[in-house]
């Protein structure tokens, strides 16, 4: 089984802060006379978040660890 690459974990870590941030913005902004369907309830906020982080996380340019060839011994 391969082990997850930097990509996954960065990501996750996208994904869990958006979602804290969604269930914040419920909290705090929210829609109090529920005539919005999306922060009016904290389910749907929470994962509206959670995706939203993942995808803004995802653009961020990730640099690869790659061994170089010169210091490799024969």
């Amino acid at each position: 089984m391969k082990k997850p690459g930097i990509t996954f974990w960065v990501n996750l870590t996208g994904a869990l802060l958006g979602s804290v941030g969604g269930y914040l913005y419920y909290a705090l902004v929210g829609c109090t006379t529920n005539s919005c369907a999306i922060w009016s309830n904290p389910f749907i906020a929470t994962f509206y978040g959670a995706l939203l982080g993942g995808l803004l996380f995802s653009l961020l340019p990730i640099q690869k660890l790659k061994k170089s060839e010169d210091t490799q011994v024969s």
